[in-house]
């Protein structure tokens, strides 16, 4: 019995899925689709939301990140292959620096809605729901590795173990094990 009750709780400690910085903020079940028609009537929720960093503005005291909204995932990361729902501001009493929540990073924030501000996009005035933070996930970017582990020529295949991979057009990028030759 022991060793499927250590078998279970090591399933279910892998099955976390927020990551901690968002995880621990009690939050209401309102969408973005819901507030954004009137954010002044939901002044003092708590919300988790995400999306895509579009621009960061440093303030004297805080700073202001303006985010296209996607719904998340399981994990609460933002699902970019579904529709954007709008965009919000995020506001944050920490300096957040420009060059790590650079356009297009990914983010989770969870924290209380504030009300809305009023932001310029191209000549347009719009009103958008202001989320004061409480934690903030930076998702990390994905890096394409054409390779496998171990630099070129070098890999992991999960049908042949470790062995040399040919990722040239002739080969069509067929993983071999060491012992093929």
């Amino acid at each position: 019995m022991r060793p499927y009750l250590l078998f279970v709780c090591i399933f279910l400690s892998a099955c976390v899925g927020l990551p901690a910085a968002v995880r621990d903020v009690p939050v209401a079940k309102v969408g973005y689709g819901e507030v954004s028609q009137d954010p002044n009537s939901y002044k003092a929720t708590s919300v988790r939301w995400g999306g895509v960093v579009i621009d960061v503005e440093n303030e004297e005291n805080f700073t202001l990140v303006q985010v296209l909204s996607y719904p998340l995932n399981y994990s609460g990361r933002p699902q970019l292959n579904k529709q954007s729902e709008g965009r919000f501001v995020i506001k944050s009493s920490e300096f957040l620096d420009p060059a790590v929540y650079a356009k297009d990073r990914e983010l989770t924030v969870a924290g209380t809605i504030e009300g809305d501000i009023e932001r310029t996009i191209g000549k347009k005035h719009v009103r958008l729901p202001l989320l004061s933070s409480k934690g903030i996930y930076l998702w990390p970017v994905y890096q394409y590795q054409p390779y496998a582990y171990g630099g070129p020529g070098y890999g992991f295949s999960p049908y042949f173990g470790y062995g040399y991979y040919y990722g040239g057009p002739y080969w069509g990028g067929f993983y071999r094990p060491y012992w093929w030759y």
